[in-house]
């Protein structure tokens, strides 16, 4: 026979303890889900401006790149905004050719810059003071560096300062800090006890950073540097005072006046002819063209070191 006890005085009281667990735990997961639905919003926000961007210039662009295909890029600019006409190749060659100038001055001296902050300078004073100008840098307008490289570079050379070279100069300025606080970084996610390990080995500092913290960095590095190329390929504001107005193809960037396709949005948008403006939408077009092609290099080289450096 079973006997059944039970309590005169009904079910025993919930903790209090397990009372403030539960009030944590529902305040937690209606945080989360308030954050979430937050973040969930901006990303459909931006996702929604991007996708509108985009369409407006393809739609607006698209026309004449099709209609005037591959003539849009193998002749050079039409002289008058009036006359109607394919050719953006000036402006494509010297984007290509500035930012490429830029790139092989920014990026080594980034990374060079970032080497020293992160293994041989950090929290020195010289080193500190190298960081905050670089954040400083970083967050100086585009025109700022123009006018910079006009007053102390353009200006004393006069006719012969305006070239591709003079831009190339004022977008290394804007893609240096970038690439130094990208690669800084990288460079910090690489875990200490590699480096340990080699200099346990007997290897020096110097040559423990060549071979075993770069390579390891190597995907960051590269995906950080081709974001501010892509950056840089987009600048007008450095180029005006720099670069020159030029019509015709020019692949040297130490002589003769040049374009870009920034110039040339610039330049084509504040005429009011149905031509230039159609040249304007096209320009933009083959821009955006231009920096998707720099971001899947990004992606591509990156994901490849990645898979190499494990």
């Amino acid at each position: 026979m079973t006997t059944v006890l039970e309590s005169s005085t009904g079910p025993a009281p919930i903790s209090p303890l397990l009372t403030d667990l539960t009030t944590v735990s529902t305040r937690r997961r209606v945080k989360n889900t308030v954050m979430t639905t937050l973040m969930g919003m901006s990303v459909a926000v931006v996702a929604v401006v991007l996708f509108l961007v985009l369409a407006t210039v393809a739609s607006k662009g698209w026309s004449i790149v099709a209609s005037e295909f591959p003539q849009w890029f193998t002749k050079d600019i039409q002289l008058s905004p009036r006359r109607p006409g394919p050719g953006m190749k000036a402006a494509i060659v010297g984007t290509l050719v500035a930012t490429a100038t830029a790139t092989a001055i920014a990026v080594p001296l980034g990374i060079a810059g970032a080497v020293y902050l992160n293994e041989y300078g950090k929290t020195s004073l010289f080193a500190r003071t190298l960081r905050f100008l670089s954040n400083v840098m970083a967050g100086v307008p585009s025109i700022v560096m123009g006018l910079f490289i006009y007053v102390f570079w353009v200006v004393p050379r006069g006719v012969d300062g305006l070239n591709g070279f003079s831009g190339a100069l004022a977008l290394a300025c804007l893609m240096l800090p970038i690439v130094v606080r990208s690669t800084e970084e990288m460079l910090r996610l690489v875990p200490q006890n590699l480096r340990d390990a080699s200099l346990a080995l007997g290897a020096t500092t110097s040559r423990t950073t060549l071979t075993v913290v770069i390579p390891r960095a190597a995907s960051g590095i590269i995906s950080g540097s081709l974001l501010a190329v892509a950056r840089a390929a987009g600048e007008t504001a450095p180029l005006i005072f720099t670069i020159g107005a030029a019509k015709r193809t020019n692949w040297n960037p130490f002589s003769g006046t040049n374009t870009s396709l920034s110039l040339q949005i610039y330049a084509n948008a504040k005429e009011s002819f149905p031509t230039a403006q159609e040249r304007a939408w096209g320009a933009a077009l083959t821009l955006i063209i231009v920096a998707f092609m720099f971001t899947f290099v990004a992606r591509a080289l990156s994901g490849r070191f990645a898979k190499n450096s494990t």
